[in-house]
């Protein structure tokens, strides 16, 4: 835990004590998201802003339940298949008080519902250029995510697999290539289907996870966003303890030296009995 204490996740000048990001939708009921809020111990709560009223912000049947919680907003463009619809929906967002912060997420199949790399890429541009938060969701893609940060990302934010699918991570190399080329957070947001799989994440050099799916619609998802939350503490930890590298051939963990059946030099018998 003091490890996790002298390593706090930053995100746009924000400093987080929680490294889950926990997304809204699909909860039983309210009542259920808010538990399950509680157990996370999420910060950062992510909402299409499709689902929100933008007249009435305060009275939103998803809003009205968090007021009682210090909560940093991540309004999301889904639903969006083009830059320009993405940066017209966080105009939006921001001029309804839901602050500086957006995910971008901008699908154009609806079948896969994979990021559009383009046109993602020129949303971001333009929102950074006009003093927003980036956070923009998109493929697994080393090269892609670079010109992201480089464009002004403030995080960026690569797929494990398909968003709802519970895949987990399919190409963990990927990912490891992201993590060490970045200089801003990376949080692994999509396909995600159990603690274990944030679990992964964390210890291939995540910065955080984020969650919706397989905590809203996990049989107790109460019980699962305490799960993940546990899973990416020790997680976390594990990354900043350093793994033992992968070797091909199995090594004693006990010294052999002073082993009471080791043959010495000079004796006639064997170690080990003879099977012949």
């Amino acid at each position: 835990m003091a490890g996790i204490q002298q390593d706090p996740l930053v995100i746009g000048g924000t400093t987080l004590g929680s490294r889950l990001l926990l997304g809204t939708g699909r909860f039983p009921s309210p009542f259920v998201l808010q538990q399950a809020l509680e157990a996370s111990g999420a910060e950062v709560v992510t909402f299409a802003v499709r689902r929100i009223n933008l007249d009435e912000v305060e009275d939103d049947s998803i809003l009205q339940h968090m007021t009682d919680r210090e909560l940093v907003y991540l309004p999301n463009t889904s639903g969006a298949n083009q830059a320009d619809e993405a940066v017209r929906i966080a105009r939006l967002a921001r001029a309804a008080g839901l602050g500086n912060w957006i995910k971008v997420e901008i699908s154009a199949n609806p079948r896969t519902l994979l990021p559009d790399p383009i046109e993602t890429l020129k949303a971001t541009e333009l929102l950074v250029r006009e003093g927003f938060h980036v956070l923009p969701y998109t493929s697994d893609d080393p090269i892609l995510c670079k010109r992201l940060e480089e464009a002004g990302a403030a995080a960026v934010m690569p797929g494990g697999a398909p968003i709802g699918t519970g895949l987990g991570i399919l190409n963990p190399y990927h990912l490891g290539l992201i993590v060490e080329e970045a200089k801003v957070p990376i949080i692994v947001d999509a396909g995600l289907g159990s603690a274990a799989d944030a679990a992964q994440a964390m210890e291939l050099g995540a910065s955080a996870v984020l969650m919706n799916t397989p905590i809203a619609k996990a049989k107790d998802p109460v019980a699962m966003a305490r799960a993940v939350r546990l899973a990416i503490e020790g997680g976390r930890l594990s990354y900043l303890a350093g793994r033992i590298p992968r070797k091909k051939y199995a090594s004693a963990s006990s010294d052999l030296e002073g082993n009471m059946f080791e043959r010495q030099a000079g004796e006639g018998a064997q170690a080990w009995p003879s099977m012949s």
